[in-house]
């Protein structure tokens, strides 16, 4: 096992679980190491070396299992290879082992929100889901304890997409493709090849959920006999959205069955949440999900915190976190869903991404630009000539920055298009410090 995260260390339970006789090597010293995890790993007589990777720890090793954060490029990976050694990823582990059916979701944005959201409505159906991979709990989890899921629904990334092995989910959904994590796949190409993993492996009789209005997930390649069902804005759409509203269309065997579900008094009104919801109906519905407990899943779902939520509003201008919107294409939805004018701070660590394609949706929707972080230079170079722009030392330094450009009305929007490694431990973290910053802002303005 290569990588000692939350994942790494659920794959080595896993293994330890099937008899498998398992080794780690971790790139962390040992000091940085949960010393709870040292002493699992210690009374499971695990082999382990830290503060890096040597090449003579693959001695005696049948397979490598690098974690989904590992690059897979690093030398120990590319020794293994060299030497015939196979390398697979959790996923792979996985393979053939659920024991009941799979939903998986994939997507440059919106995932979290959509496997959840299944995983709400499942729920509310009485289906019993285990809902995990990258949404937080990790996807081997399921076989510490599977008696009690009735379904698995996993969020997967492109870097647990890029080893997927034989993974098969009975129902995939591909919501959309926009340049993300272009620093680790090298290209927007094997960027997109990694999502369509979700769909190598499956066969006649499985679903494929397609976010239509997506050109490339759209044309998304499936094999034969994979039944493609489509959600989007367009009529052609078993789930399109229509006026507010989520309309299925959906043949059976008693003929067209036809359900509206009114999107306007749940959390999930915005556009984007439109399509998220659009996506989840679907998968739902095409599970056996009733309208009755469809209805009351959305009625009671709470989307996950720092996706266009609301903090304050201050003098008449709204402040809105979106720190998850970590790549362009978040950036330029968040964007499009905005009605009123835009005071956006973006900017992070570069994650390889074309700041220049944002140049349309910025021109229209945005009057004022407030740049951090290591990103702030290629954002000026690629967006100043079409906004005006000015550069923020701290997270405090942009929303007094942004609040000194705003007017009633207006609207503040953290969006940063950036990964937050450069000044945060995460994006949570990210929008936390923004939310605080709002707070302290207000109670100084109430405190004059």
């Amino acid at each position: 096992m290569i990588g000692l995260g939350a994942a790494g260390l659920s794959t080595v339970k896993y293994l330890l679980s099937r008899g498998v006789r398992v080794a780690v090597s971790d790139r962390c010293n040992i000091d940085q190491i949960d010393p709870e995890t040292l002493q699992f790993l210690q009374d499971a007589q695990v082999r382990f070396e830290t503060g890096g990777h040597s090449a003579s720890f693959l001695a005696g090793t049948d397979v490598v299992v690098p974690g989904p954060g590992v690059p897979l490029d690093l030398p120990i990976l590319k020794l293994a290879r060299e030497h015939g050694i196979p390398v697979m990823g959790e996923l792979a582990l996985a393979a053939g082992q659920y024991q009941v059916p799979v939903i998986a979701v994939t997507g440059s944005n919106g995932k979290t929100t959509v496997t959840s959201l299944i995983g709400a409505l499942l729920q509310a159906a009485g289906k019993t889901p285990f809902v995990g991979g990258n949404i937080g709990t990790p996807l081997l989890d399921y076989f510490a304890d599977p008696g009690p899921y009735g379904v698995v629904v996993l969020e997967l990334s492109s870097f647990q997409l890029d080893l997927a092995g034989d993974f098969r989910p009975n129902i995939g959904l591909l919501l959309n493709i926009s340049p993300d994590h272009l620093d680790r796949h090298g290209s927007l190409a094997a960027y997109t090849g990694a999502k369509m993993n979700i769909f190598r492996a499956q066969i006649a009789g499985d679903v494929a959920i397609l976010g239509s209005d997506d050109p490339v997930a759209d044309a998304a390649p499936l094999n034969a006999g994979v039944s493609a069902f489509r959600f989007g804005t367009t009529a052609r759409c078993a789930t399109q959205i229509v006026e507010g509203s989520v309309l299925v269309k959906l043949a059976g065997k008693g003929g067209i069955l036809e359900e509206r579900y009114d999107l306007s008094a749940t959390r999930l009104h915005s556009s984007v949440n439109q399509l998220n919801a659009a996506s989840a109906i679907l998968a739902a519905t095409l599970f056996g999900c009733s309208r009755e407990a469809i209805t009351a899943g959305l009625a009671s779902f709470e989307p996950p915190p720092h996706r266009m939520a609301e903090v304050a509003e201050i003098d008449g201008v709204r402040f809105i976190n979106d720190s998850k919107a970590t790549n362009i294409g978040a950036l330029q939805a968040a964007l499009g869903g905005c009605t009123a004018p835009v005071i956006l701070i973006a900017g992070g660590r570069d994650k390889g991404s074309d700041y220049f394609l944002l140049q349309d949706v910025v021109r229209e929707k945005v009057k004022h630009l407030v740049l951090v972080g290591e990103a702030a230079g290629l954002m000026q170079a690629a967006l100043g000539s079409v906004v005006r722009t000015e550069a923020a030392t701290t997270m405090e330094d942009a929303v007094n920055k942004a609040m000194a450009a705003a007017v009633g009305g207006d609207l503040v929007l953290l969006a940063p298009g950036c990964a937050s490694y450069d000044m945060f431990s995460g994006y949570e973290e990210r929008g936390r410090v923004f939310a605080e910053c709002v707070q302290g802002l207000l109670e100084h303005r109430i405190g004059k």
